[in-house]
């Protein structure tokens, strides 16, 4: 364990739109002039150009799926959990190959060999992807089959074949495929008259092959969509147990009906994924909200990046599906089991055994922001206000900006919109700020990937509601999260802001974990309308009094962080340096880090998915130790810690350490000022992580992840689980907030987002 390393749980050591009726506006181009980044210090050590010191960014990203793997097959995780866990990672695969093998797809096909600091060709990396991919997509369903679904029959739930039903069952499910599917299904013949059709991203089908007329003839197929308007787990009345069966099994057992005179031969599932990225030219477009929306409806006819057949599948009709969808053998991927496993999570809900399920956590309110009685305005006016969540509640970030949509003293509010659900609270307390007349501007980012369609039926909604949205900058995604309350006072105009690290979403907040801050510091306040008004009015402020914004410098103020603490380190021999973040992607960032090993500094990383920087290597990165935590919730924190000579400075971000959010993302980082916030930060959130030895996997070398063993090293280090401690530090809270009513998947992958309840109780 490397001498800057926390153990235990002690904390880390000192130094180791315009209005309704008129068009939503889109800012115009301006100068993003991006402030150089400082002279690097001369390495000490070999070349760091190398290849060889740097991790490819998708087969990272493949390890981190891996890790969320591995907490589907960890025993000490409870069972029904684990389908979660295999959940979670089939939904990331999908949106893996949907964006970015699409991607490396369209630059082989281009002949575009451009690779990254790693040196790998698109070509290389889809070989290698190839690999990988099948391998985990294997374990998975050894996962579903030898654990998951036998865990599920013991409990009283059983996933039948439908030739396993009884006398009773046969005859619900004859009835049932008669009186609910039958007239929902459109078979659809495949021969010269019937091209082969366009089946949609991720829809789930039938093949069938009929019997040639004569011997010697083509083989003839047919395809049968599987309705998605239909529950795809179908519960057949048995005795003793909660029994289902899968509607494509239903289908598949009276296939014959839909092709009357046609001998059926074979009946198969298969699943086709497309590419699924929009390509905008914001520039052209006229209206970007009608672009995005009819791009929205046209990427469902992206071009196939990969089939999932039925392992029963005969080779003639792979075959047959791979010409048809223009795809190579190695983008076939042979399924033993239910394809699409997310869709199983239902059979969740019908098993209430407290010891199959992960204990339940409700977030709380802390004492510092009380059970809602407070003048929050005065709260925050009093002291800046910092929430951990989903440990403490969301509650109030909520209630922030629903305070200030019916407090008459305020007069303006400003927001930036990102992720916000399907049933926002914070959205619709925007509406009714506008209608009781305050001034309301909402930054709505219709390019978030996924979320395009809630965001365009948002951004109408707000926009009927008298709100002025704006879509941000051409050329860049709003990514920043940041919302401003202007309030008349007795001394005047004053600024309130809150500033955080995810998205507002009252949902996701209960599984990410994340931090808010709320303050009324003068200068934040100052800096926050700037933003805005660069968003809005495409001003460039002459400077920033506290905020780092990207892609005006965020790059540059990093790599002058990280330099500053290496000629530190040069001076003195001492500097450290801790990151927490959700991605390390950005080469100039890695070759600093790269830097400050070389000159002595301790650098540790809480990398959560990608990591491209390689740790341990003598001579470059010996100091350097990055560890992955995985657990029931999303790691999703960015925290950025200086030792600064001892003055121990710590940053909050919406940013990860990538490309993307320093060039094509409005991006903001800020400073904690409050000396109190930023040792809880430093010695309570960060060094707790450092000292997991339960959940976290640190990346070797070799750019593989080991599993962190209590008691290893002969340290004697009794388990402590990160999030585990974080929970029952919050337990001591008087206050809790209602629990939510979804599941973690559906947080983590679908985007169902039930409306927020915010009753809460004491204890």
């Amino acid at each position: 364990m490397d001498s800057g390393t926390t153990t235990g749980g002690s904390p880390l050591p000192a130094n180791p739109t315009p209005s309704s009726g008129t068009p939503m506006v889109v800012a115009a181009p301006i100068s993003l002039t991006v402030v150089p980044p400082p002279e690097p210090l001369a390495s000490v050590g070999p070349s760091l150009n190398d290849a060889r010191w740097f991790i490819n960014r998708e087969l990272s990203w493949l390890a981190f799926n891996e890790r969320v793997l591995e907490e589907a097959n960890d025993p000490q995780v409870p069972a029904l959990e684990r389908l979660k866990f295999l959940a979670i990672t089939s939904s990331n695969l999908d949106e893996f190959f949907m964006i970015r093998v699409a991607g490396l797809k369209s630059q082989a096909s281009g002949h575009v060999e451009e690779s990254g600091p790693d040196a790998m060709s698109p070509g290389e990396q889809l070989a290698a992807i190839s690999a990988r991919c099948h391998e985990m997509v294997a374990r998975c369903y050894r996962a579903l089959l030898g654990d998951v679904l036998p865990n599920l029959d013991r409990a009283g739930v059983r996933l039948l074949p439908t030739s396993q039903l009884s006398a009773e069952g046969d005859h619900f499910v004859a009835d049932y495929f008669a009186r609910e599917v039958f007239p929902v299904l459109t078979p659809i013949a495949l021969d010269p008259g019937h091209p082969f059709p366009h089946l949609r991203n991720k829809s789930l089908n039938l093949a069938v092959r009929f019997a040639p007329p004569a011997p010697g003839a083509r083989l003839r197929y047919g395809v049968v969509p599987v309705p998605s308007v239909l529950p795809r787990l179908v519960e057949i009345p048995q005795q003793g147990k909660k029994c289902y069966v899968l509607l494509e099994d239903v289908i598949g057992r009276y296939v014959a009906q839909l092709f009357p005179g046609m001998p059926i031969e074979g009946c198969w599932a298969f699943r086709v994924t497309r590419n699924w990225d929009l390509s905008i030219d914001e520039e052209e477009a006229e209206d970007l909200l009608v672009t995005i929306e009819r791009e929205v409806r046209r990427r469902d006819r992206g071009s196939a990046v990969r089939l999932e057949i039925s392992a029963a599948a005969e080779q003639n009709l792979s075959d047959y599906l791979v010409r048809a969808l223009k795809l190579g053998s190695s983008d076939v991927y042979r399924i033993d089991g239910p394809l699409n496993i997310p869709d199983l999570l239902p059979l969740l809900g019908r098993i209430d055994s407290k010891e199959l399920h992960d204990e339940p956590f409700l977030p709380v309110i802390p004492p510092a922001v009380g059970d809602g009685e407070r003048d929050f305005f005065r709260l925050i006016r009093e002291k800046d206000v910092l929430l951990h969540h989903p440990y403490e509640s969301f509650d109030p970030v909520v209630s922030f900006v629903e305070a200030a949509a019916e407090d008459p003293a305020v007069l303006a509010i400003k927001q930036t919109l990102y992720r916000t659900g399907k049933d926002s609270p914070i959205v619709r307390a925007l509406q009714r700020a506008a209608e009781n007349g305050k001034q309301v501007t909402a930054l709505v980012e219709l390019k978030a990937r996924m979320d395009e369609e809630a965001n365009i039926l948002w951004a109408r909604a707000l926009e009927q509601s008298g709100v002025h949205v704006v879509y941000g900058l051409i050329g860049y995604k709003t990514h920043c999260k940041v919302s401003l309350v202007v309030r008349k006072e007795a001394g005047g105009l004053k600024r309130y802001v809150h500033l955080g690290t995810g998205n507002y979403n009252p949902t996701t907040a209960k599984y990410y974990s994340d931090l808010s801050l709320f303050t009324a510091r003068e200068e934040f306040g100052f800096d926050a309308t700037a933003l805005f008004n660069l968003l809005t009015g495409y001003s460039k402020p002459a400077q920033w009094k506290k905020f780092r914004v990207a892609p005006l410098g965020l790059k540059a103020g990093v790599l002058e962080l990280i330099e500053r603490e290496t000629a530190i380190a040069l001076a003195t021999g001492k500097g450290r340096i801790v990151a927490k973040m959700n991605s390390l992607a950005d080469s100039d960032v890695i070759k600093a880090l790269y830097r400050a090993s070389q000159a002595g500094v301790q650098v540790e990383l809480l990398i959560r998915g990608i990591c491209c920087l390689r740790p341990g290597v003598p001579g470059v990165s010996e100091r350097i130790r990055v560890v992955s935590i995985v657990d029931r919730f999303l790691e999703h924190t960015r925290i950025w810690f200086f030792e600064a000579g001892g003055k121990r400075e710590v940053y909050l971000a919406s940013a990860d350490w990538m490309p993307r959010n320093f060039i094509r993302r409005v991006e903001l980082a800020f400073p904690v000022e409050d000396p109190a916030l930023r040792d809880r930060i430093v010695d309570e959130i960060l060094g707790i992580a450092l000292a997991d030895n339960v959940k976290a996997r640190v990346l070797k070398s070799d750019g593989t992840y080991e599993r962190v063993q209590p008691g290893t090293g002969g340290t004697g280090l009794a388990p402590l689980r990160s999030q585990e401690r974080y929970m029952a530090l919050a337990r001591r809270a008087s206050v809790v907030a209602e629990p939510s009513p979804v599941s973690t998947h559906e947080i983590f992958t679908t985007g169902q987002r039930p409306p927020s309840r915010r009753r809460k109780k004491r204890i």
